[in-house]
Formats: C-alpha cells, sequence, structure tokens
C-alpha cells in the first residue's frame, strides 16, 4: 500500500491568463452536441458566460458542416488570449466556405445555407485556412471565429492574481 501523500491541487489558471482545450470527435450525428456540451462547461469554468450562448450557435454551426460535409473525423480547439475567445474547427475536407458562395439566398423554409450568415453575423471576426496534404492524403482545413470579452475589466481576483 501506497501511503505517499497527494500532491496539492494546482492553482486555477487566472483569467486574463491564457489556455487552451481541445476536443477530437468522430464522423457522428451526436459530434456538435457533444462539442457543445464541452465548450459549455469549459466556458463557465472559466468565468466566460457572456460569451456562452454566441460562442454555442457558432460552434455548432461549425461542428455541424463538418459532420455533414467531411469524412472524417474532426475537432474543436477553444484558445483564450484575454480578451479574445478563439474557437477552432479543424476537419478532413479540403474545401474552404466562401461568404457570400451560395448565388441565392436561402428561402424561408430552407433548412440549410445559413450557416456563413449567422457566423458573419454574430462572430467579432472569422476566417479558415487549408491544411496542405500530406503523405497521408490530402489535407483538411480549419475555420475559426473570436469572439470578443467585453464586460469590463477582468474580475478583481484575476487582477490580483496577476499581480501575484
Amino acid at each position: 500500500m501506497n501511503s505517499e501523500p497527494h500532491p496539492p491541487h494546482p492553482a486555477p489558471i487566472p483569467f486574463a491568463e491564457p489556455w487552451e482545450y481541445e476536443l477530437a470527435f468522430p464522423r457522428d450525428p451526436r459530434g456538435p452536441g457533444i462539442a457543445r456540451t464541452t465548450l459549455r462547461a469549459v466556458l463557465v469554468a472559466h468565468g466566460l458566460d457572456e460569451l456562452l450562448h454566441r460562442a454555442e450557435l457558432l460552434t455548432s454551426e461549425l461542428t455541424t458542416n463538418s459532420v455533414r460535409y467531411s469524412r472524417g473525423p474532426a475537432s474543436v480547439r477553444l484558445h483564450w488570449a484575454y480578451p479574445v475567445l478563439r474557437v477552432s474547427v479543424l476537419d478532413s475536407s479540403p474545401h474552404l466556405p466562401a461568404p457570400g458562395s451560395s448565388p441565392v439566398p436561402p428561402g424561408c423554409d430552407s433548412e440549410r445555407g445559413r450557416g456563413l450568415l449567422i457566423i458573419g453575423l454574430v462572430a467579432d471576426k472569422w476566417g479558415g485556412c487549408a491544411i496542405g496534404d500530406s503523405l497521408l492524403g490530402p489535407g483538411g482545413k480549419t475555420v475559426w471565429f473570436e469572439l470578443v470579452w467585453d464586460a469590463g475589466p477582468p474580475p478583481p481576483d484575476a487582477v490580483a492574481a496577476l499581480a501575484a
């Protein structure tokens, strides 16, 4: 029996310090829901509730497109660098979305075709980049969006933690 004491828990990351999380998921229709649940847990844990609803909506759009249009797994990366949250979705499809790529706007009853419009309206910034081919086959792409936290200065505990 090992009687060594447990190491102490690390201190929480101060609010304004950068962090990053990543979730990989298979090409499965449950993936976007799991990505939203994970995103929600991370943002709430880090006190970024103000960004939650916009981040969930946009993450849902990008992950749903990955499951729908790529042929392989995808991943979601959350990157916080105060005051910007960047959410990137990487998948195996090499086709980058282009703003205004649809010659005809979707009709009122259409269930598809509004994703980039929503991203353009809700995100503070967004874009994408292709990933080059490799020896293992064709590359894919990363599509990302950024949301700026503008709820005022960091919480007082965050300022105190940075000063220490």
